[in-house]
């Protein structure tokens, strides 16, 4: 008995090194085939699109490419006036938006009128020091997605059955922002119901990426991206279902932050009540600079939510724990490639520089399921998205499919192939809900309440208009964190060597957004942020 035992033991050890090599050269041809059909897909695409051209110039007012709370600042001492910032802003988004097609209502008159009335109560002195502190940004310009409803702007989502239509109220975040001091200047572009890595629409075309007019800006917050990078609003605030507010910040080369899950009330946003119980949509800040995030999250969370993250006090980047990792190995997504890699490994390299403890590499468990994990709890949405898709009326994806090779659909190739995949089944739901739990309780663990992760914000940098409808699951480097729920900074690293930012993802654990905010600040003091997409003459 014992020999067949140990004969028994041998065969299945063999059995394992055999599955174990067959599956290491099935992960080798697959990444060969997604570095082929990049390659391929690149140089088509580049051909199709023939010569690049980037954002124009900036000649005049050099104050607009200062950070919102600089400019914020300036105000209050009387070295520019709120009129004077908001006019340089109109102007500047009036020159780029021909080139970078981002906006979908603005600027507003009542922008103009609501800074000379600022400008009247400071030169007049009727503004108190506690009427400061209650508004951050008095006077500063703004903007937001056109899914986030602003009283009396365009609001259609991007659906040419509500091209007309105007939001009757501002979302709550808007709201904030408002009685902040911010002054709403635009509303900007999005794919159909925020639903897609292109900000492409049939109401209002394709925007464009300021560093590159021939590549994509992501989605849905792409008009955002593109609108604040380019300098033609100097914040605004996001959404995040799928990566919404880090994928168009990483492709424009900007900040910005998707708060922990349920911090920020998300009335207003692309319908939400705001009292929806579970959902991965968060709102949070888009901005130029790492030092904006925080105060514009102090905005959106209220100041009992400040206390309660202890979000005033001051964190040590010296004094945290740093981990990071090299890919999430979902064979559906394409390798990191060289130099998304050697940006890591810049900001590994200086944190562990800082940092009392060495920076650690990890593997978090169940990421090669990433895509199945985001699809299955897109279907636990409170919104479905055929319903938001028709406007209120159910969408089959095939029907449109038809409608569409006939000529007859409204709507985009990408939003029919989202209707189709919600269609499509995703799996055993009880296992994916325990992947999905044991993931999240890992890096909850891992991280706890002192630690950060670092990650890879996609395998590349911003790719060509449409290359997205083959790079479909690109998206799932940031697509991870709304199925987990936790708190990341999207972090600009400079340009790769086609003049693209590069970026990183800095996570952290529940409602320790404060220590994501704060590596993302060490990291653009020590190291390099945003970059403009223009040249200053």
């Amino acid at each position: 008995m014992p020999r067949h035992r140990d004969a028994a033991q041998g065969q299945s050890k063999a059995g394992e090194i055999f599955r174990g090599i067959a599956w290491g050269i099935f992960t080798q041809i697959i990444l060969i085939l997604h570095i082929l059909i990049d390659k391929i897909l690149e140089t088509v695409l580049e051909w199709y699109w023939k010569e690049k051209k980037t954002c124009s110039s900036l000649r005049e007012n050099f104050f607009i490419t200062k950070s919102a709370t600089e400019i914020a600042s300036l105000i209050r001492k009387g070295e520019l006036t709120s009129y004077q910032v908001v006019k340089a802003y109109t102007d500047r988004l009036k020159e780029v938006n021909p080139l970078i097609n981002a906006v979908v209502d603005g600027p507003f008159d009542k922008a103009f009128e609501e800074s000379q009335k600022i400008d009247e109560r400071l030169e007049k002195g009727e503004v108190t020091a506690k009427e400061f502190a209650e508004k951050p940004f008095l006077g500063v310009p703004f903007s937001t997605k056109d899914s986030t409803a602003v009283e009396g702007a365009l609001h259609t989502l991007g659906l040419v059955s509500r091209r007309n239509e105007r939001a009757t109220e501002d979302a709550e975040c808007i709201r904030l922002m408002k009685e902040a001091g911010g002054i709403i200047i635009a509303v900007t572009s999005v794919p159909e119901v925020n639903r897609w890595q292109e900000t492409r629409n049939n109401v209002t075309g394709i925007t464009n990426n300021p560093y590159d007019l021939r590549r994509t800006v992501g989605g849905s917050s792409g008009g955002e991206a593109a609108l604040i990078s380019a300098c033609g609003s100097a914040f605004g605030i996001g959404t995040d279902i799928g990566g919404s507010i880090r994928m168009p910040a990483f492709y424009c080369g900007i900040y910005g932050h998707k708060p922990t899950s349920g911090l920020v009330n998300t009335r207003g946003c692309t319908f939400r009540t705001g009292k929806e119980k579970s959902t991965m949509v968060v709102a949070g800040p888009m901005a130029r600079y790492a030092k904006d995030l925080l105060p514009i999250f102090k905005v959106l969370v209220g100041p009992k939510m400040v206390q309660s993250l202890e979000l005033n006090v001051k964190v040590n980047p010296k004094k945290l724990r740093y981990f990071y990792v090299r890919d999430i190995k979902d064979l559906k997504v394409a390798g990191v490639n060289g130099e998304m890699s050697a940006a890591l490994k810049r900001v590994v390299q200086h944190l562990d520089g800082i940092s009392e403890k060495p920076c650690v590499e990890t593997v978090i468990p169940n990421t090669e399921k990433t895509t199945k994990m985001w699809r299955y709890w897109m279907r636990k949405e409170p919104q479905a998205f055929d319903m938001l898709l028709g406007n209120g009326v159910p969408l089959n994806g095939f029907v449109e499919l038809v409608k569409k090779l006939l000529g007859q659909s409204e709507y985009t190739m990408a939003s029919i192939y989202s209707l189709i995949d919600a269609m499509l089944p995703f799996g055993d739901t009880t296992k994916i809900e325990s992947i999905t739990r044991v993931c999240k309780n890992y890096v909850k663990e891992l991280l706890g309440d002192d630690g950060v992760l670092l990650i890879p914000s996609a395998p590349s940098t911003a790719g060509f208009h449409y290359s997205a409808l083959v790079q479909i699951y690109k998206f799932s480097y940031w697509s991870l964190f709304n199925s987990l729920h936790l708190p990341v900074t999207q972090v600009p690293l400079g340009l790769d060597s086609k003049g693209l930012p590069l970026g990183v993802q800095i996570v952290a654990g529940p409602n320790c957004d404060r220590l994501c905010l704060a590596v993302a600040e060490e990291i653009e003091n020590s190291m390099i942020g945003w970059i403009p997409p223009f040249e200053t003459t």
